[in-house]
């Protein structure tokens, strides 16, 4: 289940077939004899022969090129077994920065690279002024073919993000500062356990929006958090507060685990188990930490300290608190971690909404407009004067989602409404940037706006993300009759080019199955 091996119609470039290999969380079993556990460090090298005409690229610190399109590469810092990654395609690299290069096929290489060229630079520095050095030397980006079904792989030396990253116009390219926050959290130090997975994604939660504050400031991380916490709200609703992966500790028993497509199956639906709450939940508990130091730049420190402790190292959440404790003696001697309602045992083992949320209000200046134009477009007569007055010109990605979002959640509007909103926007109606392509689409379906189905095929016709092609099948299966039948009329022609687990997923949906 760990090697995927695309049929050329799956690629961008639709001549050639490409391999890679996705390890997380334990596939990496079934593509060499290793101790699959993140418990567990340790360096590698490969030997790759591959056929001519096709590139090789693995995460590692070295890689040269021999005779016989032979490829000989080595990790020198010592990493666990699902961050050992494979690639072989039609794929080229363009440099972007002193320390970074894009890799893609020779279609995309041209648009990665205007879109990336200087970017990751700025972001590598902030992070290594906050966290300390970056240890990984190179910092390269593949972009992998459209039926990839995540966001990012934080593969170390080289990271694999969908192809979704290229708007055109680098209004997406802050989900890469994700990614690079992982060479800290996840990578360097890493959870000892999948039953605490919020060490490696709460903290590197954390470590973005910290980065995302210096680059952007505050009003925009604070607005960014908010759709987050919004993630979480709809994840919980959806599943029960007191479900038991609502907890920051998931007790995965031994003996109880096989091994099923993408997740271990624990008794629980694999489907489920990847979810918002070790990342949002996980980034309220490492704030409600600074909330109790009280002073960000002390904060910071501590984070830089925990790293250079626990670096190339595996930790429990009892490893990370007691140092925690350690580092900040008068905390420790006030007794932080049990004070009532907010006790370090309570934010670990019971389920639930988090006791403490970090204050987002500094976003208000950017929510309070957006919330204000959803509202104007809501009304049964549409004042044109006052909607007029408002410029979105300036709004920067998740700003416009945030007025999606409001839009959607109001839908279907009045009669009309979507139509003069759709011409009135461009920006929005015809963007390229996916986040805004996923919510028109749910836009479009939420007011049966048949004129413009025609976007929403086109939008699953152009990638295979499993969080934006799922909830779109789900929206038009649960619509009317119309929708469902483009549902239907999508997934066949665009299951060929779909990842087999989003395929299965879809069929599931569709009910296929």
């Amino acid at each position: 289940p760990q090697v995927c091996w695309l049929a050329p119609e799956q690629t961008a470039g639709k001549q050639k077939p490409y391999m890679y290999t996705q390890g997380q969380a334990v596939l990496n079993r079934s593509f060499f004899p290793c101790f699959d556990t993140p418990s567990v460090k340790f360096t590698y090298s490969a030997t790759v022969k591959v056929p001519e005409g096709f590139t090789a690229v693995m995460s590692a610190t070295s890689w040269e090129k021999q005779k016989d399109n032979t490829f000989i590469f080595k990790m020198s810092q010592p990493i666990p077994s699902y961050l050992i990654a494979l690639v072989v395609g039609d794929i080229v690299s363009a440099d972007v920065g002193p320390r970074s290069r894009v890799w893609a096929e020779p279609c995309l290489i041209e648009a990665a690279k205007k879109e990336y060229d200087g970017v990751i630079e700025e972001f590598l520095v902030v992070g290594e002024k906050l966290f300390g050095p970056y240890v990984w030397g190179r910092y390269d980006i593949l972009f992998m073919p459209p039926s990839f079904p995540f966001g990012g792989m934080e593969n170390p030396c080289l990271t694999f993000v969908t192809p979704c990253l290229l708007a055109g116009d680098r209004s997406l390219v802050d989900v890469i500062i994700h990614e690079i926050s992982h060479s800290w959290f996840g990578n360097l130090v890493t959870n000892a356990s999948w039953g605490e997975f919020w060490l490696n994604e709460g903290f590197t939660m954390y470590a973005q929006r910290r980065i995302s504050t210096e680059v952007y400031g505050l009003p925009y991380t604070c607005l960014e958090a908010a759709t987050g916490r919004a993630l979480l709200r709809q994840h919980m609703d959806a599943t029960g507060e007191d479900h038991p992966l609502n907890k920051l500790r998931v007790v995965i028993e031994p003996g109880r685990g096989f091994l099923r497509g993408f997740c271990l199956f624990l008794g629980i639906n694999p489907d489920d188990t990847y979810n918002e709450t070790p990342y949002e939940k996980g980034y309220c508990f490492v704030s409600y930490l600074a909330h109790l130091v009280g002073d960000q730049s002390k904060f910071d420190a501590f984070l830089q300290a925990y790293v250079n402790r626990f670096k190339f190292q595996s930790i429990t959440a009892d490893d990370t608190l007691a140092f925690f404790l350690e580092y900040f003696p008068e905390l420790k001697k006030k007794g932080v971690d049990s004070i009532p309602g907010f006790e370090f045992d309570r934010w670990l083992n019971t389920p639930g909404w988090p006791p403490y949320l970090p204050d987002l209000s500094p976003g208000q200046q950017l929510m309070k407009p957006a919330e204000e134009l959803a509202e104007l477009w809501a009304a049964d007569s549409l004042n044109m004067e006052t909607i007029e007055a408002v410029d979105i010109t300036g709004w920067r990605t998740y700003q416009l989602v945030y007025f999606l979002d409001q839009v959607l959640q109001k839908s279907p509007l009045p009669e009309g409404n979507v139509e003069r909103l759709s011409k009135m926007y461009p920006k929005i109606s015809k963007a390229q940037n996916a986040e805004l392509r996923l919510r028109w689409c749910h836009i479009i379906l939420k007011n049966n706006l048949e004129a413009e189905y025609s976007k929403v095929k086109d939008f699953l016709h152009s990638q295979g993300k499993q969080k934006y092609t799922l909830p779109l099948y789900r929206a038009m299966w649960g619509g009317s009759e119309a929708t469902r039948a483009l549902a239907m009329e999508t997934f066949s022609a665009t299951a060929p080019q779909l990842h087999v687990n989003v395929q299965n997923y879809v069929k599931k949906i569709l009910g296929l199955q």
